[in-house]
């Protein structure tokens, strides 16, 4: 398995899904992990994964992606800045003797960026997309200056074209969402990729709901914020829906938290927290999703793993949330969740699920089977053992 990242500590949508996978496939499976990282310091957190890998390779890339040399080679080549700043010659070395030393059934890779790192190889690649690299560049671009945007157009052209490529390298490509593999349908016919669902931490799942003050509420929005998805949704959430809200709500309590939430966020009302956790700090995670009345999420950019949604709803948290928020999870309005596209909206859905109790503990309970039926890290992990034997087939 190749990761463009350590799988550990479990603060990011990706590190929580490899981590999740590597424990249920590694019951029947060998692995041999081959990891990315930046910082010395991420090194130690190798040790959380041994009773999961036969092996485990860490290789360094830059700390700084921003590098000079790594701003004139995606300027002046034609890989786009995604790749240019995740490669690692170490693990293409490191990669390149494993597969000359040893016998592997299947070369799992995480992401399409890992993907410049494999030789040429007879061993059947699976490529797992977490996201469609390029159309999270094309919404972040589409809000900057147009003279800005146009010279980054030229990287998201690259992008598409090396993420279609490698679509085209791997003999297998699964996606995280039916819409995603669509997406890929749409520009590659030829390929039909498997899906391969997130899931919801087993942490989450909890034995009876806790009992939520919706008299006194609570909203909560949670998320890792290096990811520009999530600092676009506490901006909405912090400056458009929140006032209005508050004008037909005056005791309601907003908590916007995750990592880096503090460097990002700013707000001037005494009823908005921001609460910066660190990596791991899975206690805080668990406390904020019990104590919440609401979980909301006005995310408009596509990709990601969508994972706050899925712990919001195993852990018996009601979420309210854009259409793209919910994509792809299956979801039916008003019985699993109540989407919203307009700050108006939200706030309409908001006040609408406080003040119905039977609505309120009704999404409860439907959310909640929908994610123990079909989002549960082990049925997943039996589904992509089956997509391995595909792959080795094919």
């Amino acid at each position: 398995m190749l990761t463009p990242y350590l799988p550990y500590p479990p603060a990011s949508g990706g590190q929580i899904r490899t981590l999740y996978l590597l424990k249920y496939l590694s019951k029947n499976h060998s692995i041999t992990l081959v990891s990315l990282y930046k910082d010395e310091k991420e090194r130690p957190y190798a040790k959380h994964l041994l009773s999961y890998c036969d092996e485990i390779h860490l290789c360094k890339r830059a700390k700084n992606p921003w590098k000079i040399e790594n701003i004139f080679k995606s300027v002046f080549s034609d890989q786009p800045f995604l790749i240019v700043r995740n490669y690692s010659e170490e693990a293409r070395n490191k990669i390149d003797e494993l597969l000359s030393t040893k016998k592997f059934d299947v070369i799992h890779a995480e992401t399409f960026y890992i993907m410049p790192h494999i030789p040429k190889t007879d061993t059947p690649i699976l490529l797992v997309e977490q996201t469609i690299e390029y159309k999270v560049y094309q919404h972040f671009i589409s809000s900057l200056n147009p003279i800005l945007r146009a010279f980054l157009h030229i990287d998201i052209v690259k992008l598409i074209r090396w993420e279609k490529f490698y679509w085209q390298k791997a003999d297998l490509v699964a996606t995280v969402s039916e819409s995603d593999k669509l997406e890929i349908q749409q520009i590659v016919p030829s390929i039909e990729p498997a899906v391969i669902p997130n899931g919801a931490g087993d942490e989450m799942y909890v034995d009876k709901f806790p009992i939520k003050n919706q008299a006194n509420p609570k909203l909560l929005f949670l998320g890792n914020f290096f990811w520009l998805q999530n600092v676009e949704a506490a901006h909405y959430l912090i400056e458009k829906i929140y006032p209005v809200l508050k004008k037909r709500v005056p005791n309601i309590e907003l908590i916007v938290a995750g990592q880096n939430a503090g460097g990002k966020l700013t707000h001037h009302d005494k009823d908005i927290k921001i609460v910066d956790i660190d990596p791991g700090d899975g206690k805080t995670v668990m406390k904020l999703y019990h104590s919440a009345t609401l979980f909301i999420a006005p995310i408009f950019g596509p990709g990601g793993t969508r994972l706050k949604i899925l712990a919001s709803m195993a852990s018996g948290l009601p979420v309210v949330a854009t259409h793209i928020g919910v994509e792809g999870l299956g979801v039916i309005e008003g019985k699993h969740a109540l989407t919203a596209q307009t700050p108006d909206q939200f706030v309409d859905q908001i006040i609408k699920i406080l003040a119905d109790d039977s609505l309120y503990k009704s999404i409860q309970k439907e959310a909640f089977i929908l994610v123990k039926e079909k989002f549960s890290w082990k049925s997943i992990s039996k589904k992509i053992e089956g997509v391995y034997k595909d792959c080795i087939k094919i």
